[in-house]
């Protein structure tokens, strides 16, 4: 049974989300602050967090990089902010989608279910064995690791995704919209954003100072990764 916690100081709105979750088998926690949220956290080992932005006595993403830097579970953040640069900033603390208030139901299941294809993906056919990117960097789709240079590099679920979608084009151009739409999923290939921040974590992780590039990004097109480069 999948297993999330809801982190939110409005009661009706725990309330709300509760009941549609619990009716649809989901077990649900709740936490109104950072002590009961980093709490919940460890006792509780969520699959999907549903994190607001205005918790008391916290900065607002503060407790989205504290919760990134315990768990690889799907993060979503639910804000009341619209702004294109909360989105950006939600999303570079490690959050997997944004959600704006007020919500629907039926969306927020939807980012749920699609949060969770990215965070316990089933391996295809074709993902078997090793594959190396370049001298040094090697990546088990398979098993979702990656070393550079023998050091485990830690990704999360959805960095991970794209890279496994990038790496499946086999240095294809692949479009913003196919990449949002195989990664993140249908009604989201408009969200470029996404793109742009996850790209740029790939880079950080992936990139040693000096190399040649892996990703290329082609301007108002597309991206695609280049194996064994020099």
């Amino acid at each position: 049974m999948t297993s999330v916690l809801v982190v939110e100081d409005d009661p009706n709105i725990v309330d709300l989300i509760r009941a549609n979750l619990l009716v649809r088998g989901y077990q649900v926690a709740a936490a109104s602050d950072r002590s009961e949220a980093l709490a919940a956290l460890e006792a509780r080992r969520p699959e999907i967090i549903l994190l607001d932005l205005m918790i008391p006595g916290v900065e607002s993403f503060e407790l989205c990089y504290e919760i990134r830097e315990r768990t690889s579970a799907g993060l979503i953040v639910v804000s009341a902010r619209r702004g294109e640069q909360d989105k950006v900033t939600a999303l570079n603390a490690g959050a997997d989608d944004y959600l704006t208030k007020p919500f629907g139901i039926e969306e927020l299941m939807a980012r749920i279910t699609a949060t969770l294809r990215r965070t316990r993906p089933a391996a295809s056919q074709s993902d078997k064995g090793t594959i190396v990117l370049r001298p040094g960097l090697v990546v088990d789709l398979e098993r979702q690791l990656v070393e550079r240079d023998g050091v485990p590099v830690h990704l999360t679920p959805t960095e991970f995704a794209l890279l496994a979608e990038l790496i499946r084009g086999d240095g294809r151009l692949l479009s913003h919209a196919a990449l949002l739409r195989a990664v993140w999923g249908r009604g989201y290939e408009t969200e470029t954003e996404y793109l742009r921040v996850y790209i740029r974590r790939l880079r950080a992780k992936l990139e040693a100072p000096g190399d040649a590039p892996l990703i290329l990004t082609q301007p108002r097109a597309g991206y695609r990764l280049v194996r064994d480069a020099a």
